[in-house]
C-alpha cells in the first residue's frame, strides 16, 4: 500500500466528511452510507470525491487506512460495496491484497480464540444450583436532569438532544444535551415554544421539530429548528395542519410526518417537508388513522406501525415508498401498540415500550424487512412504559424518560444491540 498520504489533513475535513469517513473505514457501501446518514446516494459521492481529494487517496482502501490511522475509526472490514470514486492504480493492488489477507487471517484466528474462551468459561449447572445469568445489554446511565414523558430526542455528534415534553409540573420547553464520553447532562437555551407529545428529525446538521400540545391544551403547527452548532433557535414554515402524537422519519434529506391527533380526530395525512426549500407539501395518506405509531427506516423504505385509532391499540404495518407515494401492507406487529419508542438501526427497526391492550408490559421488538419479521430482544424489565424517546448511536441504542407507572420518568438507559470486532493494524 503507497504510505505517502499526508501526514496529516484531518482538520480539513467538515463533521459530515468525518462521518462518511469513519462509515467507510467499516466497509460500510455507499447505498448504506446514504441510508444511516439520511442523504442521497450521490451526496454520499460528491462527499467521498472530495475526502479523497483532501487526504490525497485514490482508494476507498486508503481511505480506510487513513481514518484508522487519524483516529477517526478504529474499526475495519474488508473493502466490500460500491466501487470507489476513483479507480485503484494497478500498482498499488498488490500489497492493500496482502494487507486484508492478514487481517481476513487475524480474524480468523481471534473468532476462533474467542470461541475456546467462550466455551471454557461457560458457567457449569448443578443439579440444584440457579441457571447462568445472561450477560445484560441494557445498562443504566446518568438520569435525565428533568424527568418527562412526550420528549422529542435526537442525535448529533454523538450528543443526545432531550427536548421538551410534559413533566409533573407541567408542559416544559426545557432542552438538556448529554455527553457520551462523561456520561453527563448540560442545559441548553430553552424551545421558544413549550410542547408535548413531540419527535425530532436531524437534518443537515440542524434538529426539527415539528407541532405538539401547547399548555392550553390545543395543538400547534409550529415548526421549530435548533442548530447544535450556535445555539440557536429558528422558526420555519409552519406544517398544513396543527396536529401532535404524529410519527415521524427523516428520509433522503427530508422530514415526514405520519397521522396523528388535531384535537378533534385521529389522522391518515402525510406531510413532506424539504429544509432546502423551506416547504411542506402533502403527499398519499396512509391507509390506516391513527396517532402515537412508531417509525423507521429499512431498506430504503418507511414503515409505520402501531399506533391508536381511538378505540383500540393497533398492530398494523404499513410501509411508504415517499418516491413513489405508495403504501403496502406488511406483516402486522404481534400485538397492538401504541405510545413506543421506535428508531432504526442498521436496516432494522427496533421497538421498545408502549402500551397494549393489557396492563402488561410489551417486550422490545426488532423488525427486519427481509424476511417481513418481528422478533423479541431482551428486555429492560421496566413495566408500563410508554412515550420514551429512543435513538441510535453507533452500535447502542439509547431509551430516554417516558411515562411509568402514570409518572414523567428520568430514565436513560442503553442497549448493546449491535457488536463489533476490533482488529489489530498490521504496518
Amino acid at each position: 500500500m503507497q504510505n505517502d498520504l499526508p501526514v496529516s489533513t484531518t482538520s480539513e475535513l467538515t463533521e459530515r466528511e468525518r462521518e462518511i469517513l469513519k462509515l467507510l473505514a467499516t466497509g460500510t457501501s455507499n447505498k448504506d452510507i446514504a441510508q444511516q446518514l439520511f442523504i442521497s446516494s450521490n451526496t454520499v459521492k460528491v462527499h467521498l470525491r472530495n475526502i479523497f481529494a483532501k487526504i490525497g487517496a485514490t482508494s476507498r482502501t486508503e481511505a480506510a487506512v487513513y481514518a484508522i490511522r487519524e483516529g477517526i475509526s478504529q474499526t475495519v472490514q474488508l473493502p466490500g460495496g460500491e466501487p470507489a470514486v476513483n479507480p485503484v492504480p494497478i500498482d498499488t493492488k498488490i500489497k492493500p491484497l496482502i494487507f486484508w489477507i492478514s487481517i481476513l487471517v487475524t480474524a480468523l484466528l481471534a473468532g476462533a480464540a474467542t470461541l475456546i474462551w467462550m466455551r471454557s468459561q461457560t458457567p457449569k449447572v448443578s443439579a440444584t444450583g440457579p441457571a447462568p445469568v445472561a450477560p445484560q445489554r441494557w445498562q443504566k446511565l446518568a438520569s435525565l436532569p428533568t424527568a418527562r414523558s412526550g420528549l422529542a430526542v435526537a442525535v448529533y455528534e454523538n450528543q443526545i438532544y432531550a427536548i421538551g415534553g410534559e413533566t409533573a409540573q407541567g408542559i416544559t420547553s426545557v432542552v438538556e444535551q448529554y455527553d457520551l464520553a462523561t456520561d453527563k447532562w448540560l442545559t441548553l437555551p430553552s424551545k421558544p415554544a413549550a410542547v408535548t407529545e413531540i419527535h425530532a428529525a436531524v437534518i443537515g446538521g440542524k434538529i426539527y421539530i415539528p407541532g405538539g400540545r401547547l399548555a392550553s391544551g390545543s395543538m400547534t403547527d409550529l415548526l421549530e429548528v435548533y442548530d447544535p452548532s450556535q445555539k440557536l433557535w429558528k422558526k420555519l414554515a409552519p406544517i398544513p395542519a396543527a396536529l401532535s402524537r404524529y410519527a415521524l422519519v427523516a428520509f433522503e434529506g427530508k422530514m415526514y410526518i405520519f397521522g396523528g391527533w388535531d384535537g378533534q380526530k385521529f389522522l391518515a395525512s402525510v406531510y413532506e417537508y424539504d429544509p432546502s426549500q423551506d416547504k411542506w407539501r402533502e403527499r398519499r395518506p396512509m391507509p390506516t388513522a391513527r396517532a402515537d405509531a412508531g417509525a423507521g427506516v429499512a431498506g430504503g423504505k418507511i414503515y409505520v406501525f402501531g399506533g391508536f385509532d381511538g378505540k383500540a391499540a393497533l398492530a398494523v404495518n404499513e410501509e411508504y415508498l415517499p418516491d413513489r407515494d405508495t403504501w403496502s401492507e406488511r406483516v402486522p406487529l404481534p400485538a397492538g401498540r401504541y405510545a413506543m419508542g421506535a428508531t432504526s438501526l442498521a436496516d432494522l427497526i427496533y421497538v421498545v415500550g408502549g402500551v397494549g391492550g393489557t396492563d402488561s408490559a410489551m417486550p422490545p421488538l426488532q423488525y427486519s424487512f427481509q424476511p417481513d419479521q418481528w422478533q423479541t430482544f431482551e428486555d429492560p424489565l421496566l413495566r408500563q412504559w410508554s412515550y420514551l424517546g429512543l435513538v441510535p448511536i453507533q452500535t447502542k441504542l439509547y431509551a430516554l424518560g417516558g411515562l411509568r407507572n402514570g409518572l414523567p420518568d428520568a430514565q436513560n438507559l442503553s442497549y448493546q444491540a449491535i457488536y463489533t470486532i476490533m482488529l489489530p493494524i498490521f504496518p
